[in-house]
This record gives structure tokens, C-alpha cells and sequence, in this order.
């Protein structure tokens, strides 16, 4: 089993290709074609960056737990009346000290006030960790993004490449379909000069030959828009992107009287994307319960103030308002909850478990998914081997077909109608043949891409 999966494994990763029209150019490896997309897709490169965004942030949530202290200068000029009472002030009532006198006195009073201040949440019962884990989850679902970027992006190098070589072999097909039609057209005019045959013929060959021409154009076209769209991925010129079939048709001829069997890979990265976010949906569960925990305070305070008024009341200059007269500190521990909060911990808990159980539920999905896609492509590598059995019969048998009418035609036996109806079926049966050929690659591949052996795959060869 080792040595047909290094043989699928040498013509992905050797195979190059000298495609129709091409001859000149130097084919590209697998290898090669997919360091280049690996290194130069847009897609991934905006993946890559959205990763490097969540680390950022897991610094920035880290400094949730750094203390705040905040320094505070102000001047003022104004007058300074008062009576007593308490009040709200609300954040716009500006404060007067002092200046409680029988009447009201307008002269203007200068004074200053310097602050330091210090507070820090110590302690908030594992809220901390919880901001950090679920950071952490985060950066873990973007990571395995990324990775489920970057083998979306392999598998569908490979199948291009795949493509590139089915086309190849079309075109050939096709070439070969216009080199039959232009030798029934040579035969048409030796039986129409001799008489044997009417000039009608003439005219059916050549509309043969424009429709062969035609499909052959369109197979140029499709060719070219596959180079087109590796050349974007892996910043390549198109005409670089080609495929050789020499290591293929040796490939095709072993497993054909061997067919491959493969192993299960490891973790999937489409299920390895959803079970990161199944874990991210958990933290955020955890968070939820955190947040809503007491916190513990720790403050302090240290400021200084003058006036221009003394303390019995007296107006001084203004100039006497500024520096410091008088200065103190504060230093304190404080706790805070709010105990309405335990109904909205109920509320946001429970559809947060809502939320994780979704998650979940989405990740057996994928799982189901992947087993089915397991099973699903097992089966068709055992149709596709035993379309593989059956299609040379046809072919050979539509090969001897054409030739017979062919051979009668020239002999004047029959007409042109039947040798197209043959030249149709030759034709059909070899783009059958290819068809099968590439459906067994297909699903030989798309049974690796399930049981996520891409990888280990393609590192067998390097």
C-alpha cells in the first residue's frame, strides 16, 4: 500500500506539464505551485492578519488588571458663597468650599488644586483569568481559520492541478477528432472525383471539422481561465502553470492493475475550526459568571490646595490662591457588588448555555459530515475502479467501429452519415476514457481531503 501511495504521490508532487500550445515552457511541480499559493494568496494573508489582530488583543486584555493612576491639575477664579445642606451633584454641580456668610459676596477668589490617584482591582474572583482564557479562545479560532484557509486552499490547488491534466488530455482528444474529420474529408474528395459519391458529403465534413474546432477552442479557453486563477493564488505568470502528463500515464498504468487504498488521517480542519469556537463559546460561558462577582478595590489619594481666602474668612490677593497651602492623603480598601445583578447573571447565563449548546450542536454536525463525506467518497473510488474496468472495452470496440465504416465508406458501401455516427462514438468513448481516468483521481483525492491526509501525504515526497 506504501509504495501505490508513493506513486500518486510522485506524479501530484513531480508531475509538470508541457501543456497544448506550450511546448516551450518549463513545467511547474506540485510541490512548487503550492509553496507559491502558500505564500502569496490574498486570502490567506488577510487570514494571517486577522490572527496576528487577536494576539494583539490578548496583550490588550491583559492590561485590564493594571491599576489606574490619574494626575489632576486645575486653577480656578470665582466667587464663593455656600450655604450648608447636602445635595446629588451629579457630575455638573460644581464644588464650593467654604463661603457660608449671612450675605452673598461677588469678589473673585482664586484658587488651585493638584491630585494624584490611585485605584486598582486587585481581586475580582477570577474574572482576570476568565478575560485571558477567552483571549486565548479567540486567538484558537482564528489559528484554526487560518489553517482551514490554508487547506481549502491545497485542495483546491491539487484539484487545479488535477484539472490542468484532464484538459490536456482533452485537447488532445480533440485534436486528434479534427485530424479524423480533415482524413474523411481527404477521402470525401477522392470518392467525389471518382464519382462514387455526391459534393453534399464535402460540406457535412467540413461542418464536422468547424464543430471540432470549436469545442477545441472552448477547451483552450477553460485551460486558460484554470492558469488564470492559480496565477492570482500563487503570483505566477499563467503561462508557468503547466502540467507535464509523462509521470501520469505511468501513474495510470499501476494503479490500474492495482488500485489504492488509504488510511484515516488525523483531526479534520474543518472539525478542529468548529471545535475551537464550541471551546471559545465555553469561555465566554465562564466569563459570564465571572464578571458578576464582587470586586475588591484598592484606592489612594494625594493632593494639595490653596486659596485666596484664609480661613477666617478673609480675602487676600488672587496671587495668594496659587501653590499649595494645605495637602493631604487618603489611602483605602473598598468592595463592590450589585445584588440586582444576580438576576441578570440568571438571564445572560442562560442564554449563553443556549449559545454553547448551538456550538456544540454544530460541531457534531461537522462531524456527521466529514463520516459521511469518509463513506461517500469510499464508495465512488470503488465505482470510479470499476468504470476503469469497463471503459476500454468501449473504447476499443467504438475504435473498430469507426474504422469498419471508415474502410466502407472509402469502397463506396456506405454513407457519410454512419462514418460520422462512428467518428461521434470514437470520440465520445475517449472522452469517456479520460472522464473515468480523472473521476479515479477525483475520488482517490477527495477521500484524502476527507480523512485529512493532504498533508502527510504530500510530505512523503519532499
Amino acid at each position: 500500500m506504501f509504495k501505490k501511495i508513493v506513486l500518486i504521490g510522485v506524479f501530484l508532487l513531480s508531475c509538470g506539464v508541457f501543456c497544448h500550445g506550450q511546448e516551450n515552457n518549463i513545467p511547474i511541480k506540485l510541490n512548487d505551485l503550492l509553496s507559491a499559493v502558500a505564500q502569496h494568496a490574498p486570502s490567506l494573508r488577510t487570514d494571517y492578519t486577522g490572527t496576528m489582530v487577536q494576539e494583539a488583543r490578548v496583550q490588550e486584555i491583559r492590561n485590564n488588571r493594571l491599576p489606574s493612576l490619574q494626575l489632576s491639575y486645575q486653577a480656578d477664579l470665582g466667587s464663593n458663597n455656600n450655604v450648608p445642606g447636602p445635595y446629588f451633584g451629579f457630575g455638573i454641580v460644581p464644588t464650593n468650599n467654604g463661603g457660608i456668610r449671612e450675605n452673598n459676596n461677588y469678589n473673585a477668589v482664586s484658587s488651585n488644586l493638584a491630585i494624584a490617584a490611585f485605584q486598582w482591582e486587585f481581586y475580582n474572583f477570577g474574572a482576570y483569568q476568565a478575560q485571558d482564557q477567552l483571549a486565548q479562545s479567540a486567538v484558537n479560532v482564528e489559528k484554526k481559520r487560518f489553517d482551514q484557509s490554508k487547506y481549502d486552499l491545497q485542495s483546491f490547488t491539487i484539484y487545479s492541478y488535477l484539472q490542468l491534466l484532464k484538459l490536456h488530455d482533452l485537447i488532445e482528444i480533440q485534436t486528434r477528432s479534427i485530424d479524423r474529420n480533415r482524413e474523411i474529408r481527404q477521402s470525401i474528395f477522392a470518392v467525389v472525383k471518382s464519382g462514387i459519391r455526391a459534393g453534399v458529403d464535402t460540406s457535412m465534413a467540413d461542418a464536422e471539422i468547424s464543430r471540432a474546432k470549436l469545442s477545441l477552442i472552448e477547451l483552450e479557453n477553460q485551460q486558460r481561465q484554470l492558469q488564470i486563477r492559480l496565477s492570482t493564488l500563487s503570483a505566477l505568470p499563467p503561462d508557468q502553470i503547466v502540467a507535464d502528463t509523462t509521470a501520469e500515464k505511468i501513474l495510470f498504468e499501476q494503479v490500474k492493475s492495482s488500485p489504492i487504498e488509504l488510511n484515516g488521517g488525523t483531526q479534520h480542519p474543518l472539525v478542529a475550526y468548529y471545535n475551537a469556537l464550541f471551546d471559545k463559546t465555553k469561555m465566554e460561558e465562564k466569563l459570564v459568571s465571572k464578571s458578576y462577582h464582587p470586586k475588591l478595590f484598592l484606592s489612594g489619594a494625594v493632593w494639595g490646595r490653596a486659596a485666596s481666602v484664609d480661613h477666617s474668612n478673609s480675602y487676600r490677593s488672587l496671587g495668594e490662591g496659587f501653590g499649595v497651602e494645605r495637602g493631604n492623603y487618603l489611602v483605602g480598601v473598598g468592595i463592590n457588588y450589585n445584588i440586582f445583578d444576580l438576576q441578570r447573571k440568571k438571564a445572560k447565563l442562560h442564554t449563553q448555555r443556549l449559545m454553547v449548546d448551538q456550538a456544540g450542536q454544530k460541531l457534531q454536525e461537522e462531524q456527521a459530515n466529514i463520516t459521511m463525506n469518509i463513506a461517500q467518497s469510499a464508495a465512488e473510488v470503488a465505482t470510479a475502479e470499476q468504470r476503469l474496468d469497463e471503459i476500454p472495452h468501449q473504447t476499443k470496440a467504438a475504435n473498430a467501429a469507426y474504422r469498419q465504416k471508415f474502410s466502407l465508406y472509402k469502397n463506396g458501401l456506405t454513407d457519410i452519415v454512419e462514418v460520422n455516427v462512428a467518428q461521434n462514438m470514437l470520440y465520445q468513448a475517449e472522452r469517456d476514457y479520460i472522464a473515468a481516468k480523472y473521476n479515479y483521481y477525483l475520488a482517490l483525492f477527495h477521500q484524502v481531503v476527507a480523512q485529512n491526509n493532504v498533508d502527510g501525504f504530500l510530505q512523503l515526497f519532499k
